[in-house]
């Protein structure tokens, strides 16, 4: 990079310390200020949040790279703005009446002990395998891809990069909490968004303008029905993308990743009421169209730009990284690292801080009920730093991974999810679903799922017409999802119809139907007609989007 990236690299730098010194001057003297950020959040620091905690490897390297490998399909994922909007209007009453600190707090007041001890550590240890990993790995290999550098000081920039990260996210969010996760992304967001728009600017420009690029991505096939790069609904017989498994696929994905899962739903718990949980959700889902235009996009524009000898993609999870490098100006290249590095240090921070509250409070807190506020908050500060340790820890492993990088993290996301979307779906929808129907759905769900994954590791030693994979392997990914779904569906139903019925006092507040008149009142109070109109301008846009590229 020129001297002047590297200047503005440096004010962006400062900027952020600046918050980071102010955030940890503030008071963080309870548990609840340092993982809830004393529930005084707004919808301005919760919406950005969201969005810059969303942006991260998968966006950076996968979603780019989806872009210039399998163009559109990806961006089913991309258009959850509606599912966040679900978290807001739905999911916001039941988790404020509650008044939990974590997701797995929230299934043992609706079940039992068993079912948040379980679910804490599924979230526990795939945030350290999957999400913390994936983050760090990724960092390392677009900032070696970004800077041009091979090593520095003997070492290979990749660990430099990947390791600088983690410690720089790990400080911060070990001193500053909640409020420097929130704060911090207030600056990250514009930074990220700006330079992301400036890739996509000028790369259109290069190519030829947005035309040309549908013209050369609608040239190229990607399945024997015909289906091409830019088409978003394709034929069932798609092998990755069929419409029969990613419409509802995508969904059940999207509603635990957004409505259940406490790496995002802990943006909202932090807010000061309702009102601003709410309009934080509708802010983020603005900003969670904005990916398949400033990460998605570029990708295909990336394979375009390769298609005419413009520049040299080596492979298509490095598209974002090669846009950057050979089509920005001077100053823009720096503005974009800034982004780029806004972008994963928000989503680890997010991570650290959410794996922080999970061991605290679902843990620690509940074998030490006496633990002292101070004791509590010294206790995430060391759980931090411990997720810290395991993430480099587990760097040389997703680094052996290469290129299935992208499609292990879907695949473990795709497993993970229906049990637990199911649980909590069933759980506020039925007062009749019983705490052992809960406990059941989990653990069949996770079970089912780790099948699939331990058997796809060893399957080049089953007999492909056996049994076990036909029903464990063959099947597409988002088909295997759905049916798993189903399954667990089913099986809570039926658990619960052999179950004594749980007590509806003890689970008031906690399923539809069941708020008191003041609850109620209070939920209807906030929000107005500006709250609908954005809600119906976010829907209008997704279905707008659906059409164009259907």
């Amino acid at each position: 990079m020129a001297t002047l990236d590297w200047i503005v690299l440096g004010i962006f730098c400062l900027g952020l310390i600046g918050i980071i010194i102010w955030v940890t001057k503030q008071k963080e003297e309870t548990s609840t200020d340092y993982f809830l950020a004393g529930r005084d959040a707004t919808w301005l620091a919760i919406g950005a949040s969201i969005f810059a905690s969303n942006i991260g490897s998968e966006h950076l390297v996968g979603l780019a790279g989806a872009g210039a490998s399998s163009g559109m399909a990806m961006a089913h994922w991309e258009m959850h703005g509606w599912l966040i909007l679900l978290l807001g209007w739905v999911f916001v009453p039941f988790y404020a009446r509650s008044k939990v600190f974590t997701m797995p707090e929230f299934l043992e007041k609706r079940y039992n002990k068993e079912s948040r001890s379980f679910l804490s550590i599924i979230s526990l240890v795939s945030y350290v395998l999957t999400k913390v990993a994936v983050t760090v790995y990724a960092g390392g290999v677009v900032f070696k891809q970004v800077f041009g550098i091979e090593s520095m000081f003997g070492i290979d920039f990749f660990w430099i990069s990947a390791v600088g990260l983690v410690l720089l996210t790990g400080i911060y969010t070990t001193l500053g909490g909640m409020r420097a996760v929130l704060y911090t992304s207030v600056l990250q967001t514009p930074v990220l968004l700006i330079g992301s728009i400036a890739v996509l600017i000028i790369g259109l420009i290069k190519v030829g303008g947005w035309s040309e690029v549908m013209q050369i991505c609608r040239a190229v096939p990607v399945n024997a029905d015909g289906d091409t790069m830019v088409n978003l609904i394709r034929s069932a017989n798609d092998p990755e993308y069929p419409w029969t498994g990613v419409i509802l696929g995508s969904a059940i994905i999207g509603f635990w990743y957004w409505c259940t899962d406490q790496y995002i739903v802990q943006r909202v718990l932090s807010a000061r009421n309702q009102k601003e949980a709410r309009r934080g959700t509708i802010f983020g889902a603005y900003f969670k169209l904005t990916p398949v235009f400033i990460f998605l996009i570029p990708g295909m524009i990336a394979f375009a730009l390769n298609q005419k000898g413009i520049i040299s993609l080596p492979s298509s999870d490095s598209a974002f990284a090669v846009l950057v490098k050979e089509l920005l100006p001077i100053g823009f290249k720096g503005l974009v690292v800034g982004g780029l590095l806004a972008a994963l240090m928000s989503s680890l921070a997010s991570l650290f801080n959410s794996s922080a509250t999970l061991f605290t409070v679902d843990f620690y807190k509940k074998y030490r009920a006496d633990a002292s506020e101070k004791e509590l908050v010294r206790v995430g500060r060391i759980a931090t730093i411990t997720v810290v340790i395991l993430g480099i820890l587990w760097i040389p492993v997703m680094r052996g991974l290469g290129k299935v990088l992208y499609a292990y993290l879907q695949d473990v996301q795709s497993l993970l999810a229906p049990g637990i979307a199911a649980v909590f779906l069933l759980g506020v929808t039925s007062k009749r679903i019983t705490s052992k129907a809960g406990y059941a759905g989990l653990v069949t769900g996770f079970v089912l799922g780790m099948l699939r994954l331990g058997l796809k590791v060893f399957q080049g030693g089953l007999n492909p017409e056996g049994i076990i994979y036909k029903v464990f392997i063959a099947p597409n990914w988002l088909h295997y999802e759905i049916v798993l779904f189903f399954i667990v569906i089913a099986l809570m139903i039926v658990v619960s119809m052999v179950t004594p019925k749980p007590d509806p006092v003890a689970i008031k507040g906690l399923y539809f139907g069941s708020a008191t008149p003041e609850e109620m009142a209070e939920t209807r109070a906030s929000w107005n007609k500006w709250d609908v109109i954005n809600t119906a301008v976010i829907i209008s846009i997704i279905i707008a989007f659906y059409i164009y590229f259907w």
